[in-house]
């Protein structure tokens, strides 16, 4: 059985809508969350020159995140649904912004892995919270646009972090990076708990019309039980997939800078422009992939045959384009070939958070975790890995070979995958079996 629903015959507003400052809130929550997420890798230089430490441990700065991060993926989506995305988002963002600052604080490698684990679990359930919120507010039709449009500010957060970054430590030091990141954080969180409602029928001015484009998702008390059972049947194969889209992402997320300065010899101020002009590929991407899925979906009525598609032309793309860097190119082949690469990569991104939205729209929040539960182990091993081998072989030709044979495994599992719907009702063969 595939995704599929009725096709409307054109999509369905978004703007002159209430639900146009939701995503706005959401655009700059996922554009600070990910600056937070990555800008230790444009101060990594100063940080492991400070620290005296190796690229193996540095890498684990971002498995230790990771670790954290994918180990309450599933609960934390579940607490969101329960809390709510208006709480739920208050008290994650307030944490996640104490733990940058705590960063900027530091004074060696254990209050440092200390800050970013906190990081980790205060993120954990951000996104999945974040899709709660959007299944409730957001039309089916306009899933995979949205989800689109919140990465791409994910993606413009982790491309301007190093040029940011970059800046503000010739202004000031690295520290105060982390500081000023952390204050803007909690200053998110505020401002989401006093302009979002959980339900839209409770917030101000909007209109029937409105109401009427929204999606009916019952409240916590009034939904049925998580059925784990198929809901882990659905969603198992789409989390295979999104570990291997997360192995090669951290790499991008982690050690891009490091690749520029000590492989092409870059300064600190070139390295944060070229930096950000790769990761810019992202953000293109990640609005690209949402509109084009949703268009085929509009087209077409079947929500998986648009995901699968935007899939494989990703996974495709990407590995094709990040073949030359295995070599290392000339600084310009290697910067083109990283910016499509990730570009590539990130037309599939707003697949995988759509998919749980379409297949369990009433518990969006637990299998948007579940998924994401792959991105989150992929960052526990790729980042260390990573570093261990280019220490160990002298270049990272060899990780990108390694990331490359990864992508390929999840690009069949992407070909052949199916997930399907769960519904609060389970259907009548289920049932009986």
């Amino acid at each position: 059985m595939s995704v599929t629903a009725p096709s409307p015959v054109r999509p369905t507003p978004l703007l002159h809508r209430r639900r146009t400052r939701v995503v706005v809130l959401l655009c700059v929550m996922y554009f600070i969350a990910y600056f937070d997420r990555t800008n230790i890798s444009t101060a990594a230089t100063h940080i492991m020159d400070e620290f005296s430490l190796d690229k193996a441990q540095f890498g684990l700065l971002a498995s230790v995140f990771s670790a954290f991060y994918v180990s309450l993926q599933i609960l934390g989506g579940w607490v969101g649904e329960k809390m709510g995305p208006r709480l739920g988002l208050l008290v994650l963002g307030l944490l996640w912004g104490v733990s940058t600052l705590f960063t900027g604080m530091a004074v060696g490698l254990v209050t440092l892995l200390l800050a970013r684990g906190l990081l980790g679990l205060s993120e954990s359930a951000t996104f999945p919270t974040a899709t709660q919120a959007m299944s409730r507010w957001v039309p089916q039709d306009r899933n995979g646009f949205v989800q689109g449009i919140v990465h791409s500010a994910s993606r413009l957060g982790t491309a301007a972090a190093p040029f940011v970054v970059a800046w503000l430590i010739g202004l000031v030091d690295w520290r105060f990076s982390f500081i000023a990141a952390g204050v803007v954080s909690m200053g998110w969180a505020v401002v989401w708990y006093m302009l979002f409602r959980d339900r839209p029928r409770d917030m101000k001015g909007i209109s029937r019309q409105e109401l009427s484009e929204i999606p009916d998702i019952p409240k916590a008390a009034d939904r049925p039980p998580v059925p784990w059972k198929r809901l882990i049947r659905s969603i198992l194969p789409v989390t295979i997939v999104d570990f291997g889209y997360g192995w090669v992402a951290w790499v991008f997320f982690t050690w891009i800078p490091t690749l520029l300065t000590e492989t092409y010899d870059q300064a600190l101020t070139g390295t944060g422009i070229l930096a950000s002009v790769i990761l810019a590929g992202g953000v293109i991407g990640d609005t690209l992939g949402g509109v084009w899925s949703d268009r085929i979906y509009v087209r077409t009525g079947d929500a998986l045959r648009a995901r699968k598609t935007l899939l494989l032309i990703g996974f495709i793309g990407c590995v094709v384009c990040l073949l030359p860097v295995v070599f290392t190119p000339p600084l310009w082949v290697a910067v083109v070939s990283l910016a499509l690469s990730f570009f590539f990569l990130e037309l599939t991104n707003a697949q995988l958070w759509s998919i749980p939205m379409d297949v369990a729209p009433t518990w969006s929040g637990t299998a948007s975790g579940m998924m994401n539960t792959g991105f989150g182990i992929a960052g526990i091993v790729s980042p260390p890995i990573i570093g261990a081998l280019a220490d160990s072989t002298g270049s990272f030709g060899f990780p990108f070979g390694l990331s490359i044979g990864i992508l390929v495994a999840a690009t069949v599992l992407a070909a052949v995958m199916r997930p399907k719907r769960v519904d609060p009702i389970a259907p009548a063969e289920e049932r009986v079996a």
